[in-house]
């Protein structure tokens, strides 16, 4: 999967996530069909897990995702 993904329902969660905004998806985050992301909120460092099914996996151009990892930039 994709280091990043795209919100395509934020039904359950309005505040916290933004529909088609793209975030990073943190590495420990594929057990039980679910995602660790970094929210608007950004209280918890660590992220949230999410149901898969809220995002899609997008591929960016390398020197997209290289800038944004370089940024450390987790929700875009």
């Amino acid at each position: 999967m994709s280091d990043f993904v795209i919100c395509i329902d934020n039904d359950s969660n309005p505040a916290s996530l933004i529909l088609g905004k793209i975030y990073r998806r943190l590495p420990e985050s594929k057990a039980h069909n679910m995602l660790r992301i970094i929210d608007e909120d950004k209280s918890e460092p660590d992220g949230y897990l999410y149901p898969s099914s809220m995002f899609a996996p997008i591929e960016l151009p390398k020197v997209a995702e290289l800038a944004l990892m370089e940024a450390d930039i987790s929700p875009l």
